[in-house]
């Protein structure tokens, strides 16, 4: 059996749609919301629309920080199926931070075996952003 080379790999994404909704009071600080998320990524990831929930702490005006989950549907590389991204960033007044982990068990099809990580970047204003990613399949 051959040993799985890791692989990096790059491309960009877009947000094609973004539902917020407060949890608890909308009016303190910290306070809790929930965002469904639609991104669209091409590159190494290849999918039109990942299915994403996020929990998001904000410890001040446009400050703090997220958590979540994305179901990603389409291919890596040319090798098709599904998998899901654990998510944690933060963010500020200027933009972004987020690293992400496959988690564990979740490829299938083509990418059954699928681990990695990577994470992107994103200054406010920014039309699309740039991730990296680093995997093995197994």
């Amino acid at each position: 059996m051959p040993t799985p080379t890791t692989v990096e790999t790059a491309g960009r994404f877009t947000f094609t749609d973004w539902q917020e909704q407060p949890v608890g009071s909308p009016d303190s600080t910290p306070r809790l919301a929930h965002a469904t998320v639609t991104n669209a990524f091409s590159g190494g990831i290849e999918a039109a629309a990942t299915s994403c929930s996020y929990v998001i702490a904000y410890t001040g005006e446009n400050v703090g920080s997220y958590s979540g989950m994305e179901l990603v549907s389409g291919g890596v590389d040319g090798r098709k199926g599904t998998f899901v991204l654990e998510e944690r960033g933060g963010f500020d007044a200027t933009g972004t931070t987020c690293r992400f982990e496959v988690v564990p068990g979740s490829g299938t099809g083509d990418l059954a075996g699928l681990t990695g990580s990577g994470g992107f970047t994103c200054r406010h204003g920014d039309a699309s952003v740039a991730y990296t990613f680093t995997y093995t399949i197994a």
